[in-house]
């Protein structure tokens, strides 16, 4: 079976490619999984400095595959979603990411959490959680607001605004935005160019920069009302139509 995430190290940088491509890497429990590994090992391994993400494929992420959170269990401590999201605001090394095309809910979400982005101009970015009956997650309902301002948080997280790269720019969610056949040369040459820098420095730094104990907090209190919601009539009937949808397509 094709390995749904790749990972290779070098040069300092631990890159994690999501390999589902012909589902547009929607995120399945296993995939969850395989994450988790990967950063740990990549978190114990003193060579690595940058971990860094980017899809194979037309899509970054379609974000999280419906059917298997569906068929799997709650979101508890265990469960392989909840367990990733609790490590991203806990990853010290440098997290970055390169995203193109479909870029959608966790997709999004994870960006809050890495130091540095860049984008394809062919990604299109979206969080339709509330469309699906749902609740955001990965403390993006906390992060997000911060970013943008509460307004326009409101409008991307309540009614799934789509965002270009462009926008994603001008709101300060990624770093550069470059053409669709460089993005990967881009983003390994920013991830080299940090990985370069003083180890000590580098870790301090980004500690820093990310110290926020309400962000811990938060991810429980959507991880709470995401499950609720995956109990309810409106993301039943949501699931039904998507796959509906889907299928007559």
């Amino acid at each position: 079976m094709t390995d749904l995430v790749l990972v290779s190290t070098s040069g300092g940088v631990c890159e994690l490619r999501l390999n589902r491509p012909e589902k547009r890497n929607a995120i399945t429990l296993a995939m969850y999984d395989m994450l988790w590994d990967a950063v740990v090992r990549a978190e114990a391994d003193e060579s690595v400095r940058v971990i860094l993400l980017s899809g194979t494929g037309a899509s970054f992420t379609a974000g999280n595959d419906l059917g298997d959170f569906l068929s799997g269990p709650a979101l508890g401590e265990e469960h392989s979603a909840a367990r990733f999201i609790r490590l991203l605001p806990k990853i010290r090394k440098v997290l970055m990411a390169a995203v193109h095309g479909s870029t959608v809910g966790i997709g999004v979400t994870l960006l809050l959490h890495c130091d540095l982005v860049v984008a394809a101009r062919s990604a299109r970015m979206s969080m339709p959680f509330v469309k699906l009956g749902l609740v955001p997650e990965a403390a993006s309902s906390l992060l997000l607001p911060r970013l943008v301002g509460h307004q326009r948080a409101a409008e991307l997280l309540l009614l799934g605004t789509p965002l270009d790269a462009a926008t994603a720019f001008n709101i300060g969610l990624v770093n550069r935005v470059v053409d669709d056949d460089v993005l990967h040369e881009e983003a390994r040459a920013l991830a080299c160019a940090v990985a370069e820098q003083p180890a000590g420095a580098l870790h301090a730094t980004k500690q820093l920069l990310r110290s926020e104990a309400g962000v811990t907090a938060r991810i429980e209190e959507e991880l709470r009302a995401f499950q609720e919601r995956l109990g309810s009539a409106e993301f039943k009937s949501a699931a039904h139509a998507f796959y509906n949808k889907g299928r007559a397509g």
